[in-house]
């Protein structure tokens, strides 16, 4: 049996997930670059507002195809097993990311207005 308590608890915790989710949406802030990295290393930075295609090739015939339109980034193709990265959706927002594990390719968006205050040093 639900108790009165119960309720306003679950109020509670519903109104707090809803104005995180709310402040994580109006906060988010578009980037202005997609830096793409290979195991760690840092192998090209793209404007996002340049459309292009371009094909990363790696060792062993593996590759990489990302598309960058609208403003946005997206790895369309991959010969990796699971092709998560392909499945993965488009990017634009400041720190998002799209991550291949099998060929260690990292696209990331930087470059973006900050989103409020990371530190405050007295």
């Amino acid at each position: 049996m639900i108790r009165r308590n119960d309720i306003i608890l679950l109020g509670v915790v519903l109104s707090i997930a809803l104005a995180t989710i709310f402040i994580m949406y109006t906060t988010k802030s578009d980037g202005s670059k997609v830096v793409i990295t290979i195991d760690g290393k840092e192998f090209k930075i793209l404007d996002l507002n340049k459309d292009m295609h371009l094909t990363i090739d790696g060792d062993n015939g593996e590759y990489n195809t990302i598309e960058i339109k609208d403003g946005v980034v997206d790895m369309i193709d991959a010969n990796c097993p699971d092709k998560i990265c392909v499945k993965h959706n488009e990017i634009h927002y400041n720190g998002e990311t799209i991550v291949c594990l099998p060929h260690k390719v990292v696209l990331e968006i930087e470059d973006g207005e900050e989103n409020g205050v990371d530190i405050i040093a007295q």
